[in-house]
């Protein structure tokens, strides 16, 4: 590696790439503004190349930026786990485990997973964060997190990591049991525009899948949409407002199962997509994350084929 380049510059790159700031990365380094700028100034002469351009009244990373942030988050990872497998075999601790988990994942599999590892006894602290896909797989990749468990990214995400799938799972519209569209078998999507509807964010993974859906029936957008990947929003919301949550089955399974909710009868067949394991390609996983892994694939297999349901 050229010796020019120091975990300064790593870090500061890191930092630009997650907050789109020169400011807010200069916050989270407790660094000056003109410290983060002269950092990457300094990087971007040692490679050659401009590593950032504007977006707006912001900033975003350059292709080049891009290519090289993929290779800077593997590097800064492993420091960081390297500097937390001392830290905690100086404290006869297990190394933490950080797991990024989606709404859908979250809701179903995560609550038994985190009781099992906890009976395990690794000695290792478990951080379980949700939020939308690209967040998550943004901090995946610098080291952020071990771990995301979720649904596959779309391909161009995917660069760098690798993905063990689990089991398939597909969006549904869902409703209060009260709602007026509960109790109707035969209808047109077109009659959700009488109603709020909660769609999935555009960061979202799902969204792709709902857009192509409703493009598909030549709805182009409904009148009173709000977006959300919240699921105790969305919980409240539609038992309260009449409304439709357009949203991944795990989320609501407990919800239409003590038949709260009601699933409206739409072929999603074409929202199905396999949800699963994702982490940094190379990356050696701890011992913890390793049980972690597998306690994860028991509950999968436990459950069976109550996710295709």
């Amino acid at each position: 590696m050229d010796s020019r380049i120091k975990f300064r510059h790593l870090q500061v790159l890191i930092e630009v790439a997650r907050h789109k700031s020169v400011g807010k990365a200069a916050e989270a380094l407790h660094v000056t503004q003109p410290a983060v700028t002269r950092t990457m100034r300094e990087l971007e002469d040692i490679l050659e190349t401009a590593l950032v351009e504007k977006d707006g009244r912001g900033i975003r990373l350059s292709h080049a930026g891009e290519i090289f942030l993929r290779h800077a988050g593997e590097s800064v990872a492993s420091v960081r786990r390297g500097l937390d497998s001392i830290s905690q075999a100086l404290k006869d601790e297990g190394p933490p485990v950080r797991i990024g988990a989606l709404p859908t994942v979250s809701a179903t599999v995560m609550p038994d997973v985190a009781a099992d590892f906890l009976k395990l006894k690794t000695g290792s602290r478990l951080t379980v964060v949700t939020g939308e896909n690209r967040w998550l797989l943004e901090e995946l990749r610098v080291g952020g997190l071990d771990l995301v468990v979720g649904r596959m990214a779309a391909p161009e995400m995917m660069t760098g990591l690798t993905f063990e799938p689990l089991y398939n799972e597909e969006v549904v519209f869902v409703v209060a049991a009260d709602h007026p569209l509960a109790a109707g078998r035969n209808f047109s999507l077109s009659e959700l525009a009488n109603y709020p509807v909660l769609m999935p964010t555009r960061g979202s993974v799902i969204r792709p899948y709902v857009d192509r859906l409703l493009l598909t029936n030549g709805i182009a957008a409904f009148p009173a949409t709000i977006e959300t990947v919240s699921d105790s929003f969305g919980r409240a919301f539609v038992a309260e407002h009449k409304a439709v949550w357009i949203i991944s089955r795990g989320v609501v399974a407990s919800e239409l199962a003590a038949a709260r909710f009601r699933a409206l009868e739409i072929d999603m067949a074409e929202t199905r997509g396999a949800v699963g394991l994702t982490r940094l390609a190379g990356a050696e996983p701890s011992t913890s994350l390793t049980h972690l892994m597998q306690t994860i694939r028991d509950r999968v297999s436990r459950r069976g084929s109550s996710f295709d349901s």
